[in-house]
């Protein structure tokens, strides 16, 4: 079960439609730089992680943010793709679970939205939607897998030239013969024969 899992997650169909680029080049592209500036300025990432009350603010920020650069690169070049959105999907949900409801009951210790609906449901749904194309990305991403043009494929069809290329050798191989003693000459089943009385 788990290696099946793995296998799934690892070997993505790299066959159909090239559409798949258009997505993987908006949430890559998001994910990058939402990461980059999480160290560029400190109200998105250590000061935003404190004001909100998730645990080792600092560690967490700087970890979210790596992983947001570095998978959102692997994303842009369609590298380990469902491998990648596993994460980004926890990541947004737990995003989404950290800010929202409190947004809903305006107890929300970050700025209100500049404009309304400040608090209640239509202030979540206005302010979820980032998170939400995200997370559907990455949802289509997962399922569907990277695309023919992406890294993933490129590797797969580099596996595919490997085996087909071993197959081809084995083909071209003669075929083993087996040659029948003629009489009286001893085969070497005749010869194991005898050692074994």
């Amino acid at each position: 079960m788990i290696k099946r899992a793995w296998t799934w997650v690892l070997h993505p169909p790299v066959a159909g439609p090239r559409a798949p680029i258009v997505i993987r080049m908006m949430a890559g592209a998001v994910f990058f730089w939402e990461g980059i500036l999480k160290f560029v300025y400190a109200n998105q990432g250590v000061g935003r992680f404190t004001k909100l009350g998730l645990p080792f603010p600092v560690f967490t920020a700087n970890f979210v943010g790596g992983l947001e650069i570095v998978g959102g690169l692997l994303l842009i070049l369609g590298l380990g793709t469902r491998l990648i959105t596993i994460p980004f999907i926890i990541e947004m949900l737990v995003a989404i679970l950290s800010t929202k409801p409190r947004l809903f009951l305006g107890t929300l210790p970050l700025p209100p939205p500049p404009v309304p609906p400040q608090v209640g449901i239509w202030a979540v749904l206005h302010e979820i939607r980032s998170e939400y194309a995200q997370i559907m990305s990455c949802i289509f991403l997962l399922i569907s897998g990277p695309g023919p043009w992406s890294l993933d494929a490129s590797l797969r069809s580099g596996e595919q030239g490997k085996r087909d290329s071993v197959i081809e050798a084995t083909a071209r191989r003669p075929p083993l013969t087996v040659r029948r003693p003629s009489e009286g000459e001893e085969s070497w089943s005749d010869a194991r024969r005898v050692v074994r009385r």
